[in-house]
């Protein structure tokens, strides 16, 4: 028998309405939390008054949101069907024919649908709020005084020092090495007034300086000098530049692909960025998994009567999926095993557990 459209859009609006109840409730409780451990990390560093913190707050809000949307979809998706049971609408919708199959169905096309909408429409507002919070964490509770920048023009690295600062640019970086070549450095004091430039062959971060080879020193305030080899102070380490890419959660899901090929054409690993996209493209697919599982904990322990269970079952299931995501997340960062792998194995692997149990429940 089919689904009359009655029916359907009736339970589809019943799982929006809870999702974004459970969605508004989360929000609130992680934002009170995020707020607390950020006056906490800003104890202590006058700058990071009390309104910077809540902007911090406020910015992050919506990162980790995206994070706890699949948790979301599966509490959504059992309070929905617990609901329904419990009042007997779908004992009489069953007893006219209709299988758990079908009043799965517009569940099962609202999900993909946020699905798609967190990630074409939130992601990208998310990933400029939490630039900008990355942006005042560096400044008043991190103090970096350092940044690096990918463009398709090649990188930009700024180093702040005591007597004033220095902008380097290179075209590339010598795959699995800290050799830039070619390089331009900037020099300026601490009022911005130029000092030097130095074109050369390549800069190599060593500890504590750059040294740079075969280039020309020019001061401004005559011809360039030539020399074969020249140190440039610096408290840069390897780790502190790779700290200073752009994270994959500040850049969109429009952005993600031209700034993977940027940093592919400049050397720079992008594991974590091509594994975070491919995520994003799975989320669709892990929504419809959380679906799955609401169903067949709802179904099977509202028959039982035991609702503490069918909690404790989905919180279980959701504990169990968040170590497995990023234990494989682990892996695919360590390109231990390939990025589409481990961004797709999660999602994949829950799909097929959640089509099976709910199999099992209905047809033995």
């Amino acid at each position: 028998m089919r689904t009359s459209g009655t029916l359907s859009r009736y339970i589809g609006r019943q799982f929006l309405f809870y999702f974004c109840m459970l969605l508004g409730i989360l929000l609130s409780v992680i934002l009170l939390i995020d707020t607390v451990e950020l006056l906490r990390r800003a104890a202590g560093k006058p700058d990071a008054t009390f309104s910077i913190v809540i902007q911090m707050a406020m910015f992050k809000l919506p990162e980790i949101g995206q994070q706890v949307f699949p948790f979301v979809i599966l509490f959504a998706g059992m309070f929905t069907f617990w609901r329904l049971t419990r009042s007997q609408e779908l004992v009489v919708a069953r007893a006219v024919g209709v299988s758990a199959w079908q009043f799965l169905g517009p569940v099962l096309m609202v999900a993909p649908l946020i699905a798609v909408i967190q990630v074409t429409v939130i992601n990208p507002v998310g990933s400029v709020l939490v630039a900008r919070y990355e942006k005042l964490e560096d400044r008043y509770l991190r103090g970096r005084t350092s940044s690096l920048v990918v463009s398709g023009s090649g990188l930009w690295l700024r180093q702040i020092q005591d007597d004033g600062q220095v902008l380097i640019h290179a075209d590339s970086v010598e795959a699995g090495t800290t050799r830039l070549q070619p390089v331009n450095i900037f020099t300026f004091d601490e009022k911005g007034v130029f000092v030097n430039r130095i074109d050369a062959a390549s800069a190599t971060l060593q500890p504590g300086s750059w040294t740079i080879r075969d280039g020309w020193l020019n001061t401004g305030n005559g011809p360039a000098e030539r020399f074969g080899e020249y140190k440039l102070p610096t408290d840069l380490t390897l780790e502190r530049i790779q700290e200073s890419f752009a994270s994959p959660d500040s850049l969109s899901f429009w952005e993600l692909p031209g700034f993977i090929k940027t940093l592919q054409n400049t050397g720079f690993s992008a594991t974590r960025h091509r594994l975070h996209f491919q995520s994003l493209l799975s989320t669709p697919l892990l929504f419809c998994a959380m679906v799955l599982f609401a169903a067949a904990f709802s179904l099977r322990q509202t028959r039982r009567g035991g609702t503490m269970v069918m909690v404790a079952g989905g919180v279980v299931t959701g504990f169990v999926l968040f170590l497995f995501s990023d234990i494989v997340r682990a892996f695919g960062i360590s390109e231990t095993i390939p990025v589409p792998l481990a961004a797709w194995a999660p999602a994949g692997a829950s799909l097929l557990l959640g089509i099976t149990a709910l199999l099992h429940l209905e047809d033995g």
